[in-house]
């Protein structure tokens, strides 16, 4: 089942522009594996090493924050509004260039 995720402007660089991709899955860690499938290094953008969601980037099940849902398990529907948001506050524009934690 496809959803259609809404992409921040600094990632868009990874999806050739585009502001809403559709990606396959039933649950956030789906979506984001099939990101990564679609769109390499999309992934190492938005986790960790341990494949959770870094804290500077949240990502929105229908205006909810998966944080107070269950995580990247929030279970997503094809009709759900899905949006990647980083977290907007000083600190290290490392993300967008893809070199965090390395």
């Amino acid at each position: 089942m496809a959803v259609s995720v809404r992409i921040p402007v600094p990632l868009r660089n990874l999806t050739g522009g585009q502001e809403m991709v559709s990606v396959d899955g039933k649950t956030i860690r789906e979506l984001v594996d099939n990101l990564e499938q679609s769109y390499p290094g999309f992934q190492d953008r938005i986790c960790d090493e341990k494949k959770q969601i870094r804290r500077f980037v949240n990502i929105y099940v229908n205006e909810e924050d998966i944080r107070f849902l269950k995580g990247v398990d929030t279970e997503i529907k094809e009709a759900d509004d899905i949006s990647i948001i980083p977290a907007i506050a000083g600190g290290s524009t490392a993300w967008l260039t893809g070199t965090v934690g390395r």
